[in-house]
């Protein structure tokens, strides 16, 4: 880190999950590791930079998985910015693992979370993870079923002083309700974006009880007419598709989080830019019916 003159306030201001207050515009650490999330990057020097220049900007929620490499990006990050500011706070998740194939089956047992939640402690050196998420479902999406052993298990690991706050990933609404009844959850991260509205209700409610809603794949999913439409926005507003589709996420709901995942430090710093675009009611409206 270097000495300049403090970053210019991110997008979309911040946003407080319990006790914690992050930035709405995070940076997620999947892209740093090899190809399909295994191994280690092509670049280690400049994965390091990426996570530093993320801090310089002003950045305090870093999202990570120590299924990511594995161990990869938890250790990258360790490496760059341990030990962490005080503002900066980590977000990891749990649930499933990886296979020779790189595959990502579920590992949700208690067994396996416990062990989860232990490498994510020793990958990132932190005594505390701020916040764990428990990914549910598969690569297809959330899945129907109860989630009330695995989630307990958290709960329990919290409340042994292990976890500050607990979050539910690829989930459906029914999981969520009943994450709710066995523990606070302060974050929900399923799939969302322009072209994928099928949350709409959820984000609404969650922003009513103040809890946080992260979408994944913010420029994923997309069919040609669908991507034409949004980069005829982008093409008159002189910018990128992935600019604008940053901008409307944080247009839609207070409670948004972004976590758009980089390698290259010129990216990291176009997607911060290009988050800070100001949409009118017009070009909204023009957004919104891309999903409808």
């Amino acid at each position: 880190m270097n000495n300049a003159s403090p970053a210019a306030p991110l997008p979309g201001g911040t946003w407080s999950l319990g006790e914690l207050t992050v930035t709405r515009f995070g940076y997620g650490a999947m892209q740093l590791a090899g190809p399909g999330v295994m191994g280690p990057p092509a670049d280690h020097d400049g994965a390091l930079a990426v996570l530093r220049e993320a801090v310089e900007l002003g950045i305090t929620h870093i999202d990570t998985s120590n299924a990511y490499g594995p161990g990869v990006t938890n250790r990258l990050i360790r490496e760059a910015l341990h030990p962490y500011p005080d503002s900066l706070h980590i977000v990891t998740k749990v649930g499933a693992t990886r296979d020779e194939q790189g595959g990502w089956p579920p590992a949700r047992r208690p067994d396996d979370l416990r062990r989860a939640v232990r490498e994510n402690l020793e990958t990132l050196g932190v005594e505390r993870l701020d916040l764990v998420n428990l990914r549910l479902g598969n690569a297809l999406g959330p899945q129907p079923g109860s989630l009330a052993e695995a989630f307990e298990t958290l709960a329990e690991l919290q409340r042994q002083g292990l976890i500050r706050h607990l979050g539910v990933s690829n989930a459906t609404a029914e999981q969520i309700a009943e994450a709710q009844t066995i523990a606070p959850i302060v974050c929900v991260q399923n799939l969302y974006n322009l072209a994928y509205r099928h949350d709409d209700e959820l984000i609404d409610e969650l922003a009513g009880k103040g809890i946080a809603y992260v979408p994944f794949f913010p420029l994923g999913g997309f069919s040609p007419l669908q991507s034409s439409a949004l980069s005829a926005v982008a093409s008159r507003l002189d910018t990128a598709p992935m600019s604008v589709a940053l901008a409307w996420l944080l247009h839609r709901a207070p409670n948004i989080l972004l976590i758009p995942g980089t390698s290259s430090v010129a990216h990291l710093t176009e997607n911060v830019a290009g988050a800070g675009l100001q949409l009118s009611g017009e070009e909204l409206a023009e957004l919104d019916k891309i999903g409808r």
